[in-house]
């Protein structure tokens, strides 16, 4: 069976992708805003919601802790960067947090960030040296999830009985993504869940081929998850006025800012996501009137991209057509979907009333639990 998951805006959100003129959320992530959308994940059924990290966003650890008790069955997708802290209290804190949500907690490393953003954190190390850490960091972390306290030294990490209160159990699973050659090689001998942004299936398949490989060279198998934002409506011209709308929104001005930043990108993940518009000079110079002219395969839009940074590309459609592309991207390999959506409330409740029944009727996702409606909290 596939898994659904969704995101959580901890860095705001908005009814529309451009930022507002001053670059502040129109709905900031307060708590109150955060609780509805995971208890509207718990109630539609998703299986868990992502966090993305860094000083853009709040805290992913303390934000997901707090919603953990207004929400029955969901699980988090905790997003941190493992060269700021311990590998073994990134353990200790795993471990609490699965032992005390009742096993909702699931790690996301991120390797992968600009200079800018790192030297906020004072982390100067290359992109090779980092991907290197965190291939130590993960072997340390379970190291100190094991049976036995944990000794260690390498490169980068020197540790001595390194263990947690308890072992979690289960432990929690690892998910990693990066588009370069050095991510793959950490993916394939740490990782649980390789996650990859969304990308025509030609450009994926061969990822997907690779990654079995190098899992398979290292004596494991690597579950594949895919990231995408989602526009799914009861028929096709609904959904491609909604990204008619969010593309008319995106000025000249904004498409070019964002071109200009991609342009120095030291993420290769960033670099494929950015040649998806690269050829379409009509719109980069400012025709913004055809959602269409930016559809880079059959119901994959790479509007988003256009003016964000990271997953930039949307499923675009009918319900049915949506389901369609999931069950397309499945056929290659793929076993999870982070979706994600403009504002993130309010398209949690289409993909979850629309797209969400038609691939449980299609046998690809679990039937919605019987208890899945979360409980109301009220904040005083």
């Amino acid at each position: 069976m596939l898994k659904i998951h969704w995101f959580l805006p901890t860095g705001g959100d908005s009814r529309d992708v451009s930022p507002s003129d001053d670059g502040s959320p129109v709905r900031p992530p307060t708590i109150d805003y955060l609780s509805q959308i995971a208890r509207a994940c718990d109630q539609l059924g998703f299986d868990a919601v992502l966090t993305p990290c860094g000083t853009g966003c709040e805290d992913s650890w303390i934000t997901t802790a707090m919603l953990v008790p207004q929400t029955r069955r969901l699980r988090f997708l905790v997003a941190f960067r493992p060269g700021l802290l311990s590998p073994t209290l990134a353990a200790q804190m795993a471990s609490s947090y699965q032992r005390l949500s009742g096993g909702r907690v699931i790690v996301n490393l991120v390797t992968g960030a600009e200079p800018r953003e790192l030297a906020r954190f004072g982390d100067y190390a290359d992109k090779d040296a980092r991907y290197a850490r965190t291939g130590e960091f993960i072997e340390v972390m379970r190291g100190a999830w094991g049976a036995e306290p944990f000794d260690h030294e390498g490169p980068n990490y020197r540790v001595e009985a390194a263990t947690t209160r308890e072992q979690p159990t289960p432990q929690p699973e690892i998910y990693f993504g990066g588009a370069s050659e050095a991510a793959e090689v950490v993916a394939a001998a740490g990782a649980d869940v390789y996650l990859a942004w969304g990308e025509p299936p030609e450009m994926v398949a061969e990822r997907v081929d690779r990654m079995r490989k190098l899992a398979a060279d290292n004596g494991r198998t690597v579950r594949l998850g895919i990231r995408f934002h989602t526009i799914a409506r009861p028929t096709s011209e609904e959904a491609w006025a909604e990204a008619g709308r969010l593309q008319a929104g995106m000025s000249p001005e904004a498409i070019a800012a964002a071109r200009a930043d991609f342009e120095t990108t030291q993420s290769e993940g960033q670099r494929r996501m950015a040649e998806l518009n690269g050829a379409r000079s009509n719109v980069t110079a400012g025709d913004l009137s055809d959602p269409r002219s930016l559809e880079i395969y059959p119901n994959v839009w790479s509007g988003i991209g256009l003016v964000r940074g990271g997953a930039g590309t949307a499923l675009v459609g009918s319900f049915t057509e949506v389901a369609d592309r999931i069950a397309e991207y499945a056929a290659l390999g793929f076993e999870e979907f982070i979706l994600s959506g403009y504002p993130h409330l309010e398209e949690a409740w289409w993909v979850g009333e629309g797209l969400l029944p038609e691939l449980r009727r299609r046998g690809l996702v679990e039937e919605l639990p019987a208890n899945a409606a979360a409980p109301v909290f009220h904040f005083r």
